[in-house]
């Protein structure tokens, strides 16, 4: 098959169709997975969706046979419900960010929480500090998990929805509450939509900038722009700084694998989230 560096040409009946579903899709993900099918030779292409009929996508997913699936913001928690199968890690975290279709069966896993959690470990976060987390969605559970695990265990969700934040704050081990007020963290990570592009928090801080006194580490998991206002005002401020970027790469190294049966190398992966960000 003829490649070039954006992806698959040549596309045949025998091409395996990836996506990816999001409320605000970007095209980190199509040029990640298109270049490492290119790198690789593999008769595969990636496309990214949104959709406003969750169940109507899942079952277009099942039925045309579909290979794989990336999910993003919002649909990661309800779209548990449209699966066959879940991996028993991501039932615990209670959030899917990744779907794999094997004879129109669907199971679920989440990528996020290793991704996050090695990423923790590559870092060398402290873990026996303060740590607040912003946000009680499906990637927040994922993240709160990842916390879990690193070996935190003094933390606080901070959501303003009660019911999501208190349930995620108790499946964890954290506190809760509704802002951060009275809060001085020493690892502070973003799992909101806050810094965004194309959201009406695009330009925003996910949390007063006082926030910042305290912090030594700061984790955004925003990916779409890698330089959001947190991670740019927390590099100024000369604070470690995880960012978006290295969460996407790391998780959609493990939705690669899922999809095709290969890992990549650290090379070749490095290469496809250098020309992703481009």
């Amino acid at each position: 098959m003829t490649t070039i560096a954006s992806g698959p040409v040549g596309i045949d009946r025998d091409t395996l169709l990836c996506m990816s579903l999001s409320a605000r899709p970007s095209n980190f993900g199509t040029r990640f997975h298109n270049h490492l099918y290119a790198q690789l030779g593999l008769n595969y292409v990636y496309k990214a969706f949104t959709t406003d009929d969750l169940a109507a996508a899942v079952a277009g997913i099942r039925a045309l046979g579909i290979r794989g699936c990336g999910v993003s913001m919002p649909y990661k928690t309800e779209v548990m419900a449209q699966l066959d199968e879940i991996d028993p890690a991501a039932t615990a975290i209670g959030a899917v960010n990744t779907i794999v279709n094997t004879d129109h069966v669907l199971a679920g896993y989440n990528t996020d929480y290793q991704a996050v959690r090695d990423l923790l470990a590559q870092h060398q976060v402290p873990n026996d500090v303060e740590v607040v987390l912003l946000g009680a969605g499906g990637m927040a559970k994922a993240v709160g998990q990842a916390l879990r695990s690193h070996g935190f265990d003094r933390g606080t969700v901070v959501a303003r929805n009660p019911e999501t934040g208190r349930s995620l704050a108790a499946a964890i081990g954290f506190g809760w509450q509704p802002a951060t007020t009275d809060l001085a963290p020493v690892v502070l990570v973003n799992a909101t939509p806050v810094g965004m592009a194309g959201g009406p928090a695009a330009n925003d801080l996910p949390a007063p900038a006082e926030l910042l006194d305290s912090v030594r580490t700061v984790l955004d998991v925003v990916a779409v722009p890698v330089e959001t206002p947190l991670v740019v005002r927390s590099r100024a401020a000369g604070i470690e700084v995880i960012d978006g970027g290295e969460v996407t790469a790391l998780q959609a190294i493990a939705q690669f694998e899922l999809y095709t049966g290969i890992r990549p190398t650290p090379e070749e992966a490095a290469l496809a989230a250098d020309f992703a960000r481009q």
